[in-house]
């Protein structure tokens, strides 16, 4: 059986189906990681997949609920609430001005970003966790794990914590 959800490794996305996994007592099933939930509906329309593990709040959500079903003929089979990783502020060490702040964009609202002059959405916290290390962004809300294994180079500015999201599982038979 394969399981797939939003890559790269080390997302929530990814975090969560494992729990789900445990907590469903699903044995031999394998997690694939991708780039984006329409090449997901793809992959299960023609039996390269079995199920499909999403973030409600994700922003493409209610799009890709209606094109599962519509267009695919794939349905939500299942769903549930669980934590994420802890997730943090998280600012370069050495930028004490930070004016660039990157975001996904369901954690938008989790602090207030009034004091950053440019706000930047991208489609994972962990490609925020990226640009923050290379220095592409000089702040950015992801987990708090990476400040933890990069303290040198990032400090947590605001520690967000777990946030309980509802998640769906699609696929074409009951989980």
């Amino acid at each position: 059986m394969l399981f797939i959800t939003l890559g790269p490794s080390g997302t929530n996305h990814e975090f969560v189906t494992q729990n789900y996994l445990r907590l469903r007592k699903l044995k031999d099933v394998d997690v694939k990681l991708i780039d984006n939930f329409y090449s997901g509906l793809e992959l299960i329309a023609d039996g390269r997949a079995n199920y499909m593990v999403q973030a409600a709040v994700h922003p493409d959500c209610t799009d890709l609920v209606a094109k599962a079903h519509f267009l695919f003929g794939i349905r939500v089979v299942d769903t549930f609430i669980s934590p994420g990783k802890q997730l943090a502020l998280l600012s370069r060490v050495g930028v004490d001005k930070p004016k660039r702040v990157a975001f996904q964009p369901a954690t938008r609202n989790y602090v207030n970003l009034e004091n950053w002059e440019e706000h930047i959405p991208v489609n994972s916290t962990m490609h925020v966790a990226e640009g923050l290390l290379s220095g592409s962004y000089d702040s950015g809300i992801t987990f708090l794990e990476i400040a933890e294994k990069h303290s040198t180079k990032l400090r947590a500015e605001i520690i967000i914590g777990t946030v309980d999201d509802p998640w769906l599982v699609y696929g074409k038979q009951d989980v």
